[in-house]
């Protein structure tokens, strides 16, 4: 039986796609930055955004307050929120690394009992912190080991902190708060200035010499609260500035900007001339960054997307796969605290950076050598590697063959590659819907089909009620030419999940759509005429309303499919979810549903070595408040749901996947604990371990690619797709080329995301080789410049 779990999971896509929030560049090292996705992805890249790893969310998980990582004086001591679910319950904790950001320990001692919303750290030292809740200021100056509560205020945002020794300055909704005794005590001094109606949503400061500036921008008081986002920039009011001192007063510096709309201000720490201030260009909306070298008197615009005049872009870019209008405007932005030439900007889907001070910028979510000149529209239709930057949602992956794969996302609709998954592109047309979730290849005419919908992330937790999925559009698009031109089979008008063949009749095609009214399964048996295809829909099971999701056709005719949550208006659970099976060609259904799958069914699977097709396994979801909304879990039948046995009680198991291999070996993926494990499935109670070394709490399905089942794929909920080789295949070195200077050009031949290491020793049978050089294949081939002559080989990083 071959080993279960790869050593690693190589991040694969087109990059971005989805919102990120909270960029950070550390002072101490400015080419290691941070990210954070609404998804719970926390991103770090060690390369200045040339490449990007997912933290483990069994350290930390990221999320969309903003706040953004915090550095200290010391570069291995760092601070965060951490938006893990503990215990079943979603909650903010803050949270505080001693190892550069490897590890990271929660708080124990957490003043808002997981329900945190902001955190600034003294930069100048390890051991000061403010932490807010939702009405209450804590202060701390033992690294967190204790807070005191030094304000409190109906709906406190805090807008950002500026640490001076024994001033701190904190901007907040009702004012300016202002310690001068080291944290002791805080007071709103008046301060003139700032209109009534207007609130500050952001505040950044610097010192230099004996003056020290701040920074703040403005949005309508009504506006600013805890937790809100960019998306609120259409409510600017300004951006002003505070010299400290006796009778300062905040002035008005917004030369420059109007019409557009700011959330954002960032500065240097040690420079009080040079600000950046970040939101969106007023029409047509898209991410704008200002920048003044006078302190505020003047602001030029330094990203400038239109026509992508300073920015080398990726796929997105006007003239590209999206225009700016994808990113739309700011979700994030920082300056380096130690460089003001350093600065990122985040939004709506992607990452972009500059190290020049805004002369130019670059994206950082595909592989540089991908990018596309500035001042230059980008292409369509272009192929990028993914350089671990992969923040939206995949569903299903479809081989066409050895070499071309499509996959079903949210919000990027789907991409294909072309070489078998290490490079994906939008090169198709005719596939211009929001989500695409799945797609199946006919085995006879070789079409492809896929079922897409306006409506994203169905079936998860924000999309159960009707009022969110009724007005939604979709239907079935069909592919004669392996993906690259999409035509429409037939549009429902409402949004389609599952689809599936007839193994015994190439004309029959099921859809399960999704409505309040017209939702249920339906059939074409004329699948030959494509866009002519007539559809019925077929009878409705019993208790079900119309969320079905995946539908199967066994091999003896019978049909088997499983429905989904649904909630009321008032948010309650309705017992219309489970397992149903028709035996009469959808005529009628039996109801094959234990009790405890009644509310939030979600993946069905027939069990591939069975050839009975008896065993199946349903994939089950709890409501909140657990019982009677279901138990959460994986439930086994052996005799097509007369009778089920919940085999393993993770709260919200989303899908499973038998090993084709071994009949004994199961993948279980979760909503918020990762993905899961089994070899000895055939047990009455399987053991099952956590794959501790897959990054991301939200796998979806688990594929293993039918050409090459050494290769164990994954889709996720917000980080893309991942691969793992179940077994790594050895490098080997191809060439050796002499280079001036003595050196030795050394290439190395491994599999695409293999991570190469080069051993060199004096002799061929040397006990002490030696580590030379450690790089990743991007494609095929890796090489080794500047090598010193001796004896090579080639190992695969542990």
């Amino acid at each position: 039986v071959r080993a279960a779990v790869p050593a690693r999971w190589i991040s694969r896509g087109p990059g971005g796609g989805g919102a990120l929030f909270g960029p950070a560049i550390s002072p101490h090292h400015p080419e290691t930055l941070y990210a954070d996705c609404d998804m719970s992805g926390r991103y770090r890249s060690l390369d200045l955004g040339r490449s990007w790893e997912t933290l483990s969310f069994l350290q930390v998980q990221g999320g969309t307050l903003g706040v953004g990582v915090q550095f200290t004086s010391r570069s291995n001591v760092l601070y965060a929120l951490d938006f893990s679910t503990i215990g079943g319950v979603d909650a903010v904790t803050p949270s505080k690394s001693t190892d550069g950001g490897q590890t990271w320990t929660r708080l124990a001692n957490d003043p808002t009992d997981g329900d945190a919303w902001s955190l600034f750290a003294d930069e100048t030292t390890t051991n000061r912190l403010l932490v807010s809740g939702y009405s209450n200021l804590y202060f701390s100056t033992n690294g967190g080991g204790s807070f005191t509560d030094v304000f409190s205020t109906d709906d406190l945002l805090v807008a950002g902190a500026f640490f001076d020794g024994s001033n701190i300055f904190v901007g907040t909704r009702v004012g300016l708060l202002v310690s001068t005794n080291g944290g002791a005590g805080f007071a709103l001094p008046s301060i003139s200035g700032i209109p009534a109606g207007e609130a500050m949503i952001s505040l950044a400061g610097a010192k230099e010499a004996n003056t020290t500036r701040l920074f703040c921008v403005t949005l309508d008081t009504g506006d600013v609260y805890p937790g809100v986002t960019g998306a609120e920039h259409w409510s600017y009011r300004g951006v002003y500035r505070l010299d400290v001192g006796p009778g300062a007063a905040w002035v008005p510096v917004t030369s420059g900007i109007s019409p557009d709309h700011l959330f954002f201000v960032a500065t240097c720490r040690s420079n009080i001339h040079v600000a950046y201030a970040a939101g969106a260009l007023d029409d047509p909306t898209h991410p704008v960054v200002y920048k003044t070298t006078n302190g505020g008197g003047a602001w030029n615009k330094v990203f400038r997307p239109v026509d992508n005049e300073n920015i080398f872009t990726g796929w997105q870019g006007d003239g590209g796969d999206r225009s700016w209008w994808y990113g739309e405007y700011a979700l994030g932005f920082t300056v380096c605290r130690g460089d003001p030439d350093r600065a990122a900007i985040t939004d709506l889907g992607f990452i972009h950076l500059t190290t020049n001070g805004g002369v130019s910028w670059q994206q950082a979510y595909v592989y540089p050598g991908d990018q596309h000149p500035t001042n230059a529209p980008t292409p369509e239709r272009k192929y990028y590697h993914g350089v671990g930057a992969e923040n939206t949602s995949a569903w299903w992956l479809t081989w066409d063959d050895s070499n071309r794969v499509f996959a079903c996302f949210t919000d990027i609709q789907g991409v294909r590659s072309t070489n078998g998954g290490v490079t994906w592109g939008f090169d198709y047309t005719g596939l211009d819907m929001n989500s695409t979730y799945q797609s199946v290849r006919h085995p006879s005419n070789e079409s492809l089909y896929v079922s897409v919908s306006s409506v994203h992330d169905l079936y998860q937790s924000t999309y159960l009620q009707d009022g969110r999925i009724d007005g939604g559009d979709g239907g079935i698009l069909f592919s004669t030419n392996h993906g690259a031109n999409w035509s429409w089979l037939h549009d429902f008008n409402h949004p389609v999940a599952g689809l599936a063949l007839d193994p015994n009749d190439p004309r029959c095609l099921y859809a399960a759509v999704v409505n309040s009214t017209n939702g249920g399964i339906y059939v074409t048996t004329n699948l030959q005429d494509g866009a002519a295809s007539k559809w019925n829909r077929l009878a409705v099971p019993p208790r079900t309303e119309a969320h079905p999701y995946l539908v199967h056709v066994l091999q003896d005719g019978t049909l088997v499919c499983s429905y989904s949550a649904r909630r009321t208006a008032a948010g309650a659970f309705t017992a219309s979810a489970g397992v149903f099976v028709s035996t009469n060609r959808g005529a009628s259904w039996l109801d094959r549903t234990a009790a405890g799958m009644m509310y939030w069914t979600k993946d069905l699977v027939p069990d591939l070595h069975d050839a009975g097709q008896s065993n199946w396994y349903a994939c089950v979801w709890s409501g909140w408040g657990g019982p009677p909304n279901g138990l959460g879990g994986l439930y086994r039948t052996t005799n097509r749901g007369l009778a089920w046995t919940r085999i393993n009680s993770l709260d919200r198991v989303e899908s499973c996947t038998v090993d084709p291999a071994n009949p004994q070996a199961l993948w279980l993926s979760t909503e918020t604990e990762g993905l899961w494990y089994t070899t000895n499935l055939q047990a009455a109670t399987p053991t099952f371990l956590q794959v501790t070394n897959y990054p991301f709490r939200h796998p979806v399905r688990m594929f293993l690619n039918p050409f090459d089942t050494n290769e164990m794929w994954i889709t996720s909920f917000g980080n893309g797709l991942r691969v793992g080789r179940i077994t790594e295949p050895a490098p080997e070195l191809t060439g050796l080329q002499e280079v001036p200077a003595g050196a030795v050009c050394v290439t190395a031949r491994a599999e695409a995301g293999q991570e190469v290491i080069l051993q060199t020793a004096s002799t061929l049978m040397s006990q002490n080789w030696v580590n030379t050089a450690t790089g990743t294949v991007l494609d095929s081939e890796l090489i080794f410049e500047g090598v010193t002559p001796g004896f090579y080989r080639a190992a695969i990083s542990p």
